[in-house]
């Protein structure tokens, strides 16, 4: 294992102000084609059922594992002059910022259907985006800086959050719709030209005799890969831990606008608290992760993170018990948003460790998606466990749900090292390797 950074050399890589960047790009369009898109239909009068079904847009962002190969595999023509990274990252910025710029112009009380249609370009885009920013991040660094890395791209992905979901609806409030999405594409300009400028990350692609060979290894060997290294139970335990990872915060999080209304608090309240003083205290917290990744290593970290996302839902106790209470309200975003960015940052380094940096965009991708889809339907039921029981057994609920993804790590955590760095991209090793197949190789040493 090699020796742990200092805090100063693992905040302040090269990459650091780039990855800032990237983050900022990753969050901005993810509002404007979900929360704040919402606002925008619903004052054009469509109807909520159309709202409804315009949220499925943001599918994209948990199906995009499916076209990752695509991304890892194939150099575009003239924007892969940049390299493989650069080159997917700009071309995808420039169908983004036409697709919002299109979105400004058509506006849905214009056509519906066109504007649909540019809204589901958007949203590719933007989870296209994704894709290459994960995969940049971690071939730009080694392991032991990922959490450091990941709390930089947190910071700009939250930033990106207030502009297009609390400084996108300020202005709503004094300009035209079509005006504020027009500011919001113009800010992608500056994304683009700290792109341009980027350094590529080594990214081996190896070379096809024939499509078929180049389809099979772009689509197949990602997941051959994967359960190669972690074969039969302990591949199907780690993708049950990745599913299972973040279920309290994705089920607390579609009853919580419900709650706060029902405790008593005006939209302006909820609004500073948690969507402006919320997303500080996200920040403070991933940064936070980012250190503990740093100081303690991946695995400890991630245990306290997972611990300390559970338990901060039972804040909402006291939420319930004093409502209406600003104070209250405060401290409660405050420990809750704080450990989700905790959670989110250790959560991030620990699944770059999982990946194969031959199939960096695809694997990142699948695990990424894997982390979203279990609470997108699980949450689906919350309402009806809130209805069935109340908000005070909801929450204690919630917390409850990491007993099976503790169970899972407990298991997990004697027969894979995470902390082990191994070689880059290609190679028979891995970051994160079977405990045994390290130990057998040092043996034979």
């Amino acid at each position: 294992m090699s020796e742990r950074p200092s805090l100063r050399e693992a905040f302040a890589p090269p990459a650091a102000a780039t990855l800032l960047c990237f983050g900022f790009a990753s969050g901005l369009p993810f509002l404007l084609v979900g929360g704040t898109l919402s606002a925008w239909l619903r004052e054009s009068a469509v109807s909520l059922e159309g709202i409804g079904l315009m949220s499925l847009v943001g599918l994209s962002y948990s199906l995009k594992f499916l076209w990752a190969p695509v991304v890892d595999k194939l150099r575009l023509p003239l924007f892969g002059r940049l390299g493989q990274r650069r080159g997917w990252l700009l071309a995808s910025q420039c169908v983004l910022l036409v697709a919002l710029l299109g979105m400004a112009v058509v506006t849905p009380a214009g056509h519906l259907g066109l504007f649909v249609g540019i809204t589901v370009l958007a949203a590719f885009a933007g989870a296209t985006q994704d894709v290459v920013v994960d995969a940049y991040r971690i071939e730009i660094a080694p392991p032991e800086v990922q959490g450091a890395l990941a709390a930089l791209y947190m910071l700009g992905y939250r930033l990106a959050l207030l502009a297009s979901g609390a400084l996108a609806l300020l202005l709503a409030d004094h300009l035209a719709w079509t005006t504020v999405y027009q500011l919001m594409s113009l800010l992608l300009l500056g994304v683009m030209l700290a792109t341009v400028f980027a350094r590529e990350p080594q990214h081996e692609v190896r070379r096809s005799t024939s499509f078929r060979t180049t389809l099979f290894d772009g689509v197949v060997g990602p997941f051959r890969d994967f359960f190669q290294r972690y074969a039969g139970a302990l591949g199907i335990a780690l993708l049950l831990f990745i599913g299972l990872l973040r279920i309290p915060d994705q089920l607390l999080g579609v009853m919580a606008m419900p709650f706060y209304l029902d405790s008593g608090f005006t939209k302006t309240e909820i609004a500073a608290v948690s969507k402006i003083f919320g997303v500080w205290m996200g920040i403070a917290g991933a940064f936070l992760g980012g250190v503990a990744v740093v100081r303690f290593g991946i695995s400890r970290a991630l245990l306290a993170a997972v611990v300390l996302g559970a338990v901060s839902n039972l804040l909402y106790l006291l939420l319930a018990l004093y409502p209406g209470q600003l104070t209250v309200f405060t401290l409660v975003i405050a420990g809750e948003n704080g450990a989700g960015g905790f959670l989110g940052a250790a959560a991030v380094a620990w699944l770059s460790a999982l990946v194969n940096r031959r199939y960096t965009a695809t694997q990142y991708a699948l695990f990424s998606s894997l982390v979203t889809l279990p609470g997108k339907l699980i949450g689906g039921l919350s309402g009806f466990m809130v209805g069935a029981t109340s908000y005070v057994a909801f929450f204690v609920i919630t917390s409850l749900s990491i007993v099976p993804a503790l169970a899972l790590w407990i298991w997990l955590n004697k027969r894979v090292d995470f902390e082990a760095v191994g070689v880059q991209a290609g190679g028979d090793d891995n970051p994160a390797a079977p405990r045994a197949q390290r130990e057998s190789v040092t043996e034979a040493g």
